[in-house]
């Protein structure tokens, strides 16, 4: 089964380079995208890095004009991290390729594997999320 998603993940990740991106650089701007705002020690603690590591990574990211930094309006020490237009056109292409790589995928499939991939996609999801939330398994929750 893990093989198996592997192959899931290698049409999604594989077929669709990030290229100018790094894989870390990715991270970071899908960390920055999902916190608009995060400071750097924010940034670091979430990506389990350090500060000078995820600077260095950002540096490289404001030099490919992906990022803005923008020091706070209420702290002048701190730096908020913020995406570019540059840097949001970036990731929208790259999750459009990467659909159109699944798309041609699924296109082949036969409607009722479609299907059946979908509900076990919405299972995995739903137990991957109550997992970070350590809440109750969702298949409890539902039969509630």
């Amino acid at each position: 089964m893990t093989s198996t998603a592997g192959e899931l993940l290698e049409v999604l990740w594989g077929r669709a380079s990030t290229a100018p991106a790094s894989p870390s650089q990715m991270r970071v701007l899908l960390m920055i995208e999902h916190q608009d705002g995060v400071n750097l020690r924010t940034l670091a603690d979430s990506l389990a890095s350090t500060p000078p590591s995820i600077s260095r990574l950002c540096d490289r990211l404001v030099a490919a004009g992906f990022v803005e930094r923008v020091i706070s309006p209420l702290d002048r020490r701190e730096v908020r991290l913020h995406l570019s237009d540059q840097g949001r056109t970036f990731l929208g292409d790259l999750r459009e390729r990467r659909e159109q790589e699944l798309r041609a995928v699924l296109d082949l499939m036969p409607a009722a594997k479609r299907t059946a991939l979908l509900e076990g996609l919405e299972a995995f999801c739903d137990v991957a999320a109550a997992q970070m939330h350590g809440s109750a398994s969702p298949a409890e929750d539902r039969t509630a």
